[in-house]
């Protein structure tokens, strides 16, 4: 498609990108990947779920941990705890999720343009690894306000953004305005990564003509589908390298990453198994032959060794399907 090639990154997402899941995406293909967004009040009161999530590996380089919170000395604090562990911590102020945005989190900050430059500056001005940053457009009440954010962040040395093209109130509704992404990538020096709606290379190719982006970020086209940075790549012409799954059926890609998913959670986890195994199995089924029923059938069973048996027998008996379409 004549494109060239930009980074490609995983986003951070709560449930789906737990260290396994960010190291299976780095073997097929993402650039970078980021820690689920963890709560800076849990990490600061060094609450064990929280610093879980902030594990890492040393396959898994640079570290980007992100964090989100309201209370600007809670996050100052965070950053200084994560200076033994992290090579760039990363800022949420993008979430749209009820319960972050009712503690002024996430998204909802966007609404304060300027306790988003005191946040973020406070935070450079603490840390030791640079600071990036991940939003939305605005709150989608009154003028949009990232543009003016992005400015004022380059300003204060932020070492790159991602903007996702919708506004809190849209949530994951509508479609993704790169225009607006555009508008930023032209007012800013700074890297700008679009984020929104790419789930293939075509809409790959066209985010990356229509934004001028510096790189691309995927979340829910990556849940269960790990594959789609080799996709992209492959499809754009960024890559000549074979993928470790030897073969182009859909079904054989996802068993092969579900079988790869599972050796990397008894690699990297104390336990050998994964909090966020019942719904990776969930995502890593959607869309195949007899679906529906798996899922329920998955949701009876509470025996993880038995849950990733159960879905690597579904996976292997659909990989003889050869003009499986998903």
């Amino acid at each position: 498609m004549g494109v060239e090639p930009v980074p490609l990154f995983l986003a951070p997402m709560a449930g789906v990108t737990d260290l396994a899941y960010r190291l299976l995406a780095r073997e097929v293909g993402a650039d970078l990947t980021f820690t689920e967004f963890t709560a800076a009040s849990g990490l600061s009161r060094h609450a064990k779920h929280s610093w879980l999530k902030v594990e890492s590996d040393p396959r898994e380089s640079p570290f980007i941990p992100q964090i989100f919170g309201g209370d600007i000395d809670e996050m100052v604090a965070t950053v200084q705890l994560l200076h033994d562990r992290a090579d760039i911590i990363d800022l949420n102020f993008g979430c749209p999720a009820p319960k972050v945005c009712r503690n002024d989190a996430g998204a909802a900050l966007l609404r304060d343009p300027d306790k988003v430059v005191r946040m973020v500056r406070a935070c450079i001005e603490a840390s030791d690894v640079p600071i990036t940053v991940k939003m939305r457009l605005g709150t989608g009440s009154g003028p949009n306000t990232a543009l003016e954010i992005c400015q004022r962040l380059e300003a204060e040395g932020i070492g790159r953004i991602c903007v996702h093209g919708r506004t809190l109130s849209q949530r994951y509704a509508g479609e993704a305005d790169w225009s607006q992404i555009r508008r930023i990538v032209e007012a800013v020096d700074i890297p700008v990564i679009a984020n929104g709606d790419i789930v293939d290379a075509a809409s790959a190719a066209a985010c990356i003509e229509a934004t001028g982006a510096a790189g691309l970020m995927i979340g829910r086209g990556a849940i269960g589908r790990p594959t789609i940075f080799h996709e992209i790549k492959r499809d754009l012409g960024w890559t000549n390298e074979k993928a470790p799954w030897g073969d182009d059926n859909p079904a054989v890609a996802r068993s092969w990453c579900w079988q790869r998913y599972l050796e990397l959670s008894r690699e990297v986890y104390e336990s050998g198994q994964c909090k966020n195994l019942k719904r990776h199995a969930v995502s890593f089924t959607k869309g195949l032959p007899g679906a529906s029923k798996m899922r329920v059938e998955l949701h009876s069973i509470d025996d993880q060794n038995a849950l990733g048996e159960r879905v690597s027998e579904y996976l292997r008996d659909l990989t003889d399907t050869t003009a499986l379409v998903v």
